[in-house]
């Protein structure tokens, strides 16, 4: 019995650090996407106000081929 008991609370703790592991992971991985979003984020911004100040259509933009109709 007191082997059994042993057996399973090694399993247990093994399980345990894989899970603390996957949730570290998880964490770093959301934390990196979370970064990327406002990076994006303050791209579209850029863009948009540099859009709202151009007073030509973007299809006049030099280097940008007009828009097929």
């Amino acid at each position: 019995m007191k082997h059994t008991i042993e057996e399973r609370m090694n399993t247990l703790k093994s399980e345990y650090e894989s899970g603390q592991k996957m949730l570290a992971e998880l964490e770093a991985r959301r934390a990196n996407l979370t970064q990327t979003l406002l990076r994006i984020e303050g791209a579209m911004q850029v863009l948009k106000e540099l859009q709202e100040s151009d007073p030509k259509p973007a299809e006049d933009a030099p280097g940008i081929p007009p828009a097929a109709s």
